[in-house]
């Protein structure tokens, strides 16, 4: 069985999550620990539950989602950073947008590999889908639990509104699309874990988003 534990890290509030099961095998998504205080909170929660990340996980490569891969990266060395080659250019930017909000500590660090569309990422018993919902950047990704319903959203979908468009890479056009033909095309009961806020369902964004109902009723 899945099982996710939920951190909100650095001055943005972003959303890590370590998912794992009953082998020990873990993932993480969004690696955000910057503070010396938040990568020890993460490190005692894996030795509490006596658990190894064998990927760590990007759904996109803005900033506050990147930060703690260089820390995940030094207490697993063979967990390969996985992301979307699309990516890349935010990925590098990094360096440059560090230096602009203050994050001065920031390591930079290098992909392992990339997944696509329809790929599978596995660990222990687990499986999660990949969906291509570009739009709140050039390469983001949407990671599926389908056994369990569970959509990890990134910065795609959130409770009552959407991800940002205004950044370089971004479009609205592409948003609107991966909003409405990826993420709205999972059943209503699925639950989505977004990189920011609250807990939500497909079915609640569905009937009460104002940004969804809009383009719906266009």
């Amino acid at each position: 069985m899945l099982s996710i534990q939920t951190f909100t890290f650095n001055q943005f509030a972003e959303n890590t999550f370590l998912l794992y099961d009953q082998t020990g095998e873990a993932v993480i998504i969004d690696a955000g620990c910057y503070s010396y205080a938040e990568q020890q909170m993460l490190k005692r929660f894996l030795q509490e539950k006596n658990l190894r990340i064998v990927k760590i996980l990007n759904t996109h490569c803005h900033i506050d989602h990147v930060l703690g891969n260089a820390f995940v990266k030094s207490l697993f060395p063979k967990a390969p950073i996985i992301m979307h080659q699309a990516d890349l250019p935010t990925l590098e930017a990094c360096k440059g947008v560090a230096l602009m909000y203050g994050f001065s500590n920031y390591q930079p660090t290098e992909p392992d590999s990339f997944v696509q569309e329809g790929d599978k990422i596995t660990f222990g018993t687990q499986k999660l889908e990949v969906l291509f919902v570009p739009g709140h950047a050039l390469g983001h990704i949407a990671f599926i639990h389908h056994e369990q319903k569970r959509c990890f959203s990134g910065d795609v979908l959130f409770e009552g509104s959407i991800g940002r468009y205004d950044f370089p890479g971004c479009n609205l056009n592409d948003l609107i699309h991966s909003i409405l033909h990826k993420l709205l095309a999972l059943p209503n009961d699925y639950t989505v874990h977004p990189g920011h806020g609250n807990l939500t369902t497909i079915g609640k964004e569905r009937q009460y988003n104002p940004f969804v109902r809009e383009w719906m009723g266009r």
